[in-house]
């Protein structure tokens, strides 16, 4: 998505659209500073990593990771949370989430799986008959899992511009799909990944369709007040609650501007318009990757993996479940997901009984698209950390 800072110059989007749009060595490896055998050394490694992430080139002004095993919880960060200002990120300062909420909405439509309100094989054509025929044998499975070939309305022409003429704009969420209602499916359901934002909108919409609730209702019943999340909301508009960290595009030699009140999130909704805190989201992937919303029958299906990776992509090889990733690393595996929206950019991992975890936070978009080697970077520290996790106490 592309939205203009002045008439003449234009800024990339992330996850609410799906695509947005180097880095040089500092100090030392990080893959070889997480070997560090002394625990004392190896948080000052992390630490360290974290702050070369914040003084690279196109890195974020501010980065958090929260590492916890058990009850034991370790806080790293670096830079601050707002440009001109000292004081550091806290783990109960607000961020936009990214396509990290596309697992939220995974967590509603297979608890709802649990009750019998959906199945996996149900298709678009028996839950919401009015989107386009043409889409109606794509299964809530395939949604979950981005097999699905619909078209992804966050790459219409239409609604770019839409976005790039009025930031703040306020779209109706329920008919984000309108915009390629027009298109074919871009492939036979099930016989290829493509990660879609389209996908999570209409798992959102099928969720409401079965329940005759609002999803907004839904991520409070069966999502936040089971686990705990007290600081986590899915709203329309553009502010953000207090305190928050502050998310910017880095593009050098532009001096960094403030994206976090830019954007509406009615133009993402459940594709990645929730707005948490690092302990939220910690306390969300424990729960979701543990299984701890649902049974372990829905559990085993969700676990049935494909090739393909979140966006960004995460440490490891990446395989996709259903609303989830599979992080393979050299220290082992955790289950988690990804996101990357204008000024953000998000992991959350856990091991699969849900024990440890990791999250790290960003204060700037990076992907792929618009910082590649960054991203490499990126990947080799979230790697680092996952090592850390995994080691023996």
């Amino acid at each position: 998505m592309l939205v203009p800072r002045s008439p003449q110059r234009r800024l990339p989007l992330v996850a609410l659209l799906a695509a947005a749009a180097c880095i040089t060595g500092l100090v030392q490896a990080p893959a070889q500073a997480a070997d560090t055998p002394a625990d004392d050394n190896r948080s000052g490694s992390l630490r360290r990593q974290l702050q070369e992430l914040t003084t690279a080139p196109g890195g974020p002004p501010g980065a958090i990771a929260v590492l916890k095993r058990g009850s034991r919880t370790e806080v790293y960060r670096a830079g601050v949370a707002k440009i001109g200002a000292d004081r550091p990120i806290k783990a109960t300062d607000h961020m936009r989430i990214a396509s990290t909420a596309k697992a939220y909405s995974g967590a509603v439509a297979l608890t709802l799986v649990d009750r019998r309100k959906l199945r996996l094989n149900d298709t678009i054509g028996k839950v919401l008959p009015r989107l386009p025929r043409a889409w109606h044998r794509v299964t809530l499975r395939q949604l979950l899992q981005h097999t699905s070939g619909l078209p992804d309305f966050s790459m219409d022409p239409e609604f770019l511009e839409l976005v790039t003429e009025d930031p703040r704009r306020h779209f109706d969420s329920r008919r984000l799909l309108d915009f390629v209602a027009g298109e074919p499916l871009a492939f036979r359901p099930g016989s290829r990944y493509t990660y879609s934002n389209s996908d999570n909108i209409a798992v959102a919409l099928m969720a409401e369709a079965v329940t005759d609730r609002p999803y907004e209702d839904l991520l409070a019943e069966l999502v936040y007040r089971p686990l705990g999340l007290r600081s986590t909301s899915l709203p329309q508009g553009y502010r953000m609650p207090k305190p928050y960290m502050h998310g910017y595009d880095v593009t050098p030699p532009n001096p960094p501007e403030d994206l976090s009140e830019v954007l509406s999130a009615s133009g993402v909704w459940a594709s990645g318009g929730i707005i948490s805190t690092p302990k939220d989201m910690t306390a969300f992937i424990r729960g979701y990757a543990g299984g701890k919303l649902i049974s372990d029958r829905t559990h085993h299906q969700q676990r049935n993996w494909v090739n393909g990776a979140s966006e960004p992509a995460g440490p490891g090889t990446n395989k996709a479940g259903l609303a989830i990733f599979r992080y393979a690393t050299r220290c082992g595996v955790v289950y988690g997901h990804t996101g990357n929206f204008p000024g953000y950019t998000q992991l959350i991992a856990a091991t699969p009984d849900g024990k440890r975890s990791l999250t790290v936070s960003l204060t700037t978009q990076v992907n792929k698209k618009n910082k590649p080697k960054l991203l490499e970077r990126l990947r080799t520290v979230e790697e680092n950390f996952v090592c850390a996790l995994l080691r023996k106490p």
